[in-house]
């Protein structure tokens, strides 16, 4: 091979073309030699800065580098990313996240596909683009990547002598070719009105089911980035399927609002209710303007990661009423007391599989003072039978005075009544009379004349997912809150009303109690 060491020794007085033939021949192979000894980039994170110095690392994207790194070693095959959007999720993610592959194994085939066609081939072109500019000529960078000179398309492009490359799809096209050795899902639903479009879920996730699941090399790990729409978008239906226990969910919130009650944790590891270090540079003010300016269920969907269903028709959000100092005292031996309360009351609605897809086990406290009720506390979790059992032992123990544990007497709620009965005084099946939406009316005068309090997020964190439940009824995926609340309210103020024990002047309750036609329980 010639080298600079072993040129002719005439070749100065080469004709300049034929000079400068040879030196740029020199340069192609000194660049080729250097491809075999390709530079490696701890992390996503790395590559872009080494890219672009100005680039700004937030905690937020260090932890997606973590969780692309485990990817990349093969200990993740199933990655969901979801959060807020124009926070660098999608740049770190689907254009440097491929391209940090591709530096690792340039014989990597990658499928990036997209809401449209357009934004997958925009993704494809950034990758391609910073490997044509960034291959060591003028002093750039050198990724140790070229693009094959007969394989350069935006949406479909291959590594000169390898057999990797990114292919870019839209949602509605297929993944033709080789199998994929690698997908990445980037954003499949374009705004809440795709979202709220049935049709438009079901082409993303058949999509999903007979396109991409079938176009997959096997083992090839498949990562799906997204602002969370819609709760039955590809996120929610794939969280639901048989397989869910294969993804790893890494859901950054804008604002932390887990439960640290519940051995709950921020993935950022802030306190209850701090918002995260913004990419953009967002003050807290203006995370909350924004928290303002989009509403709740915005806010929810897209800057929380936890979508609710377009508003139900019975529970309006600002019908509740809100204390904001406890109404219980915590006892020396570790048991609560509701200090004055007429009335204190369990309510359970009972499902346990354990599992992701399956509803709820929930059980609530309820304190009565009069005509008001109070919910003082609650369980909501997805629970074996024996922890379901464990939980109201537990229930049972902290609120002694809670003499009265109402159960929904159905399969689950039967087998954890017979199991308990002995060892835990109190309990009474009910069962459920009429349909859920017409026992959810039958209580709602009592919540919009504010006789129904529930307690401020800073004392009970949960109550975010209690109000949201029940603002989606009856079109959200689950409804076991209001099961159980339901219930209460049925029996500790509806039913002592309607049974006399309770005496009320006629202004004091709503003329809609005389057309009530449920159960006293």
């Amino acid at each position: 091979m010639t080298t600079l060491a072993t040129l002719p020794p005439d070749w100065r007085t080469w004709p300049l073309p034929a000079q400068e033939r040879l030196l740029k021949t020199l340069r192609t192979a000194a660049r080729k030699r250097k491809v075999t000894t390709r530079p490696q980039w701890e992390t996503p994170g790395h590559l872009a800065a080494a890219i672009e110095p100005t680039t700004i690392q937030t905690p937020a994207l260090t932890l997606i580098d973590q969780a692309l790194i485990e990817v990349a070693e093969g200990r993740c095959d199933r990655l969901i990313i979801t959060m807020p959007p124009q926070e660098g999720k999608s740049t770190r993610v689907t254009t440097i996240g491929p391209l940090w592959m591709l530096t690792r194994n340039p014989d990597l085939r990658i499928a990036i596909a997209c809401y449209a066609q357009d934004l997958a081939d925009e993704f494809g072109r950034n990758i391609r683009n910073h490997i044509i500019s960034n291959d060591g000529t003028d002093d750039t960078l050198d990724l140790g990547l070229r693009i094959a000179p007969d394989n350069g398309a935006a949406r479909r492009w291959r590594i000169d002598g390898h057999r990797g490359g990114v292919r870019s799809v839209g949602i509605t096209s297929g993944l033709t070719g080789k199998p994929a050795e690698m997908l990445y899902i980037d954003d499949p639903i374009k705004d809440m009105r795709d979202a709220d479009s049935k049709a438009w879920r079901e082409v993303v996730w058949s999509f999903w089911q007979a396109v991409a699941n079938t176009r997959l090399a096997p083992g090839a790990p498949v990562v799906i980035i997204l602002t969370r729409w819609h709760e039955e978008d590809l996120a929610g239906k794939v969280l639901a399927a048989e397989d869910a226990h294969r993804w790893k969910v890494l859901n950054i919130p804008a604002q932390a609002d887990h439960d640290p009650n519940k051995g709950e944790t921020d993935p950022l590891g802030r306190e209850p209710g701090e918002f995260m270090v913004s990419a953009r540079g967002r003050s807290l003010e203006q995370w909350r303007q924004t928290r303002v300016a989009v509403g709740s269920r915005v806010w929810a969907a897209l800057y929380q990661g936890r979508p609710t269903p377009a508003a139900g028709d019975i529970f309006q959000r600002d019908w509740w009423r809100e204390y904001t100092s406890p109404r219980w005292i915590e006892r020396p031996d570790g048991s609560c007391w509701a200090p004055g309360a007429d009335e204190v009351a369990m309510s359970w609605d009972m499902a346990f599989k354990d599992t992701d897809g399956s509803d709820y086990v929930v059980g609530q406290v309820w304190a009565r003072y009069g005509l008001e009720l109070f919910l003082l506390d609650q369980v909501h979790e997805r629970l074996s039978f024996t922890a379901t059992c464990a939980a109201l032992r537990e229930m049972a123990a902290k609120w002694p005075q809670a003499t009265l544990k109402l159960v929904e007497d159905k399969a689950n709620g039967t087998a954890v009544i017979n199991s308990l009965r002995r060892q835990v005084p109190g309990l009474v099946p009910v069962e459920p009379d009429g349909s859920k939406e017409a026992r959810a009316r039958a209580v709602t005068p009592f919540i919009e004349a504010g006789s129904v309090y529930l307690p401020a997020p800073e004392l009970c964190p949960w109550v975010g997912s209690f109000r949201d439940e029940h603002a989606a009824f009856p079109n959200g995926s689950h409804d076991d809150q209001v099961d159980a609340c339901t219930q209460a309210i049925n029996r500790m103020l509806l039913a002592p009303i309607l049974a006399g024990d309770l005496i009320v002047e006629a202004d004091e309750l709503d003329d809609e109690l005389d057309a009530f036609e449920i159960s006293s329980y």
